[in-house]
């Protein structure tokens, strides 16, 4: 028989209550309604009219019922059998994955971090064998002073060297972040500090240079811990350092015009006290983190060299207030 033939069947209900068909024909319809009459070249000859079985009760047959003639299926196929539950989608034919959330990406910034702190200290290791090598040479070997005192230019070469790569890595982001460039200067930077170091060592004592090698580490060991455990926030105090920094420039300017060993003391004590201080911000610096400012993983070179030298710093200012104590 034709689907023509059949009286327009009530809305079909899903009982997973998931679909809504909105009866039959299929899909698409007829156009304006079903046709009066029969179609083109009468009904089919199979069953006659009505259907076998009388016309379906009103309100249409319930799914697949027994006595009667079975319901068309839907457009598309089968009603979902009852009891099946059709999986969320989003709205285009894919199923929502519960681990497709959000990542929280913290753990891979505190990989960076770590990987960024690991490299500075490795970094830093290195400038400090070499500067404290050269230290030990100039202070156990008397003929590398005998050279350098023959050879008085080298003083001014090693000088100038430190003072034209420190600009450069400090002023040319280029230089101290492109490979292997920022390294030849960084190299070249630690070899004309540790020469100029280990003269200035050379005029002291070998038990006061092991001494304030000494004192140095522990210092420099105590502060680090202190500046990774505390909750004080020293990245905050960028400007009041500088102002210190400035204010003892020129106390040691002044310094050079009235000698003494109570200046000496006084002003080597100021040192070592602001750049212990300074180790503190350029370690919390280089940790990010809680800290309001951190510096950039792509910085290493810079942070090394400003941990350098500061460790550099309290080293000489500690060697003087020893060598002074003792004259």
């Amino acid at each position: 028989m034709s689907w023509q033939s059949v009286p327009q069947y009530p809305q079909y209900q899903d009982p997973n209550q998931q679909y809504n068909y909105g009866g039959y024909p299929p899909q698409g319809g007829y156009g304006g309604g079903y046709p009066q009459g029969p179609p083109q070249g009468g009904y089919p000859p199979q069953g006659g009219y009505p259907p076998q079985g009388g016309y379906p009760p009103q309100g249409g047959y319930p799914p697949y019922a027994q006595g009667g003639a079975q319901p068309y299926p839907p457009p598309g196929g089968y009603a979902p059998q009852p009891g099946f539950v059709q999986p969320p989608t989003d709205g285009y034919g894919s199923y929502d994955d519960p681990e497709g959330q959000p990542k929280n990406f913290s753990f891979d910034d505190q990989s960076i971090r770590r990987g960024f702190i690991r490299k500075v200290y490795i970094i830093l290791m290195g400038q400090l064998l070499v500067t404290f090598g050269a230290v030990a040479l100039f202070s156990f070997h008397n003929g590398t002073k005998q050279f350098v005192q023959k050879n008085s230019w080298l003083f001014w070469v090693a000088l100038a060297a430190l003072i034209v790569t420190m600009l450069a890595m400090a002023c040319c982001e280029s230089v101290r972040r492109q490979t292997p460039t920022n390294f030849i200067f960084l190299g070249i930077f630690t070899v004309a500090q540790s020469f100029l170091l280990g003269v200035s060592a050379s005029r002291f004592g070998q038990t006061e240079v092991l001494m304030a090698v000494g004192i140095t580490a522990a210092v420099c060991l105590a502060l680090t811990i202190f500046a990774m455990q505390t909750k004080v926030d020293f990245t905050m105090m960028g400007g009041v350092l500088l102002a210190f920094m400035v204010v003892f420039m020129i106390f040691g300017f002044v310094a050079i015009f009235f000698k003494g060993k109570i200046i000496t003391l006084v002003y080597a004590s100021c040192g070592a006290l602001l750049f212990s201080v300074y180790l503190i911000y350029d370690t919390q610096l280089m940790m990010g983190g809680d800290h309001k400012y951190s510096i950039s993983p792509e910085e290493y070179i810079f942070a090394a060299l400003n941990l350098y030298l500061d460790i550099v710093n309290i080293f000489i200012y500690i060697l003087t207030i020893i060598g002074a104590s003792r004259d």
